[in-house]
């Protein structure tokens, strides 16, 4: 949309500063809103036209319905500043003053944030894929805790989530585990929880109760169109091995696994999640096809890239990001300093919300004060 605005309307942290709106913005917003639902009205938007205003309509509907009620209460805060000269009115138009100067402010920064750009990626899918890192049987577990706490959060959004890929530790969990992740603003929702997760907690097999601390990486790309990312058949080095399961046992006696290596990138992926070899592959080239989406965005962001490392953290998985201390039952996201002692319900996956939305409101706090500089 050419208007550069988002529909996202979010409520900033405490102590941040609202930008101060020209009303010659709210009135150019209003107008192209109108434009919009006039041409959808008049029956002569067809095919790929209708669509692509339907979309419009749909992302400026939110702005617009903002913008048109900061208007309304400034008008109204004009109308009763001149009542304050009646001595009958006064009292009235003194407290109903009191509660719009109140709103107005609160109004424009829902507005500011509304009208920040977006993320193209934001409304896509999500590749997740959560790896073992350091600490042996303890990090394979921890990896497994992850999934499914992305999995039930997954469920509390009305989101969908297949794996594509897995690799399970003969202990439980996952050496590796690759997810697909559909739904509404899935990476708009995920895109901060790429890095390094440390868990410190006292294993079972720990006889001594001494606390362990081991880790997991966790990445989060968003799933391109196909018409985002074109794959040259000819640059891809296929190759077919049987699949094979904790400790290396072999799970079928078809050469049913896939790996892909990508010849111009080097990227290599493999999936034997599946004993069907032809959805191996697809399942294997969509994981490609996501990794290669992600080179291209941070090759275009630049220095949006260096912009978005100095908010909340880069997301580069070698980062650590947060830390689950299960004998203190907190959890700590490094990059914004928060601690919240609810660490039962983040891992159960409801609790995640609330971290989630602090990582949101801090991008966006830090990109209103890049724009008032």
């Amino acid at each position: 949309m050419g208007d550069g605005v988002s529909p996202c309307v979010t409520q900033m942290p405490p102590g941040t500063t609202a930008m101060t709106i020209p009303s010659e913005r709210l009135d150019q917003i209003a107008n192209r809103f109108a434009e919009i639902e006039a041409r959808m009205a008049s029956g002569q938007l067809e095919g790929e036209e209708f669509v692509a205003a339907s979309r419009d309509y749909a992302e400026l509907e939110p702005v617009a319905k903002l913008a048109l009620e900061l208007k309304a209460a400034r008008e109204e805060v004009a109308g009763l500043e001149d009542m304050l000269s009646d001595p009958e009115m006064r009292g009235m138009a003194e407290e109903e003053l009191e509660a719009l100067n109140a709103r107005i402010p609160e109004l424009e920064q829902q507005l500011a944030v509304a009208m920040l750009p977006r993320d193209s990626a934001d409304a896509k899918p999500a590749m997740l894929e959560i790896r073992a890192g350091t600490g042996g049987d303890e990090a394979a577990l921890f990896a497994g805790d992850l999934y499914r706490m992305y999995e039930r959060f997954a469920g509390e959004n009305g989101w969908k989530v297949e794996p594509v890929s897995m690799s399970a530790s003969e202990v439980g969990g996952f050496k590796e585990i690759v997810a697909n992740v559909t739904g509404t603003g899935v990476f708009a929702k995920l895109k901060f929880e790429s890095g390094v997760h440390r868990v410190q907690r006292v294993p079972e097999t720990e006889s001594g109760g001494r606390i362990h601390t081991s880790a997991a990486t966790v990445a989060v790309l968003p799933e391109p169109d196909e018409v985002d990312v074109q794959i040259d058949p000819t640059e891809l080095k296929i190759d077919t091995y049987r699949a094979s399961g904790a400790g290396g046992q072999h799970v079928n006696t078809t050469d049913s696994a896939i790996r892909i290596t990508h010849l111009p990138t080097g990227l290599v992926v493999t999936c034997q999640d599946g004993r069907s070899q032809h959805k191996n592959k697809e399942k294997a080239l969509q994981v490609l096809r996501a990794r290669l989406y992600e080179q291209q965005r941070d090759a275009a962001q630049g220095a949006e890239a260096e912009a978005r490392k100095a908010m909340v953290g880069s997301g580069d998985r070698s980062e650590r990001i947060r830390t689950y201390n299960f004998p203190q039952g907190r959890v700590t996201d490094h990059r914004i300093g928060l601690t919240l002692h609810k660490l039962p319900e983040i891992i159960a996956g409801p609790g995640l919300r609330e971290l989630i939305d602090a990582l949101i409101a801090e991008d966006e706090a830090k990109r209103l004060a890049a724009l008032n500089e």
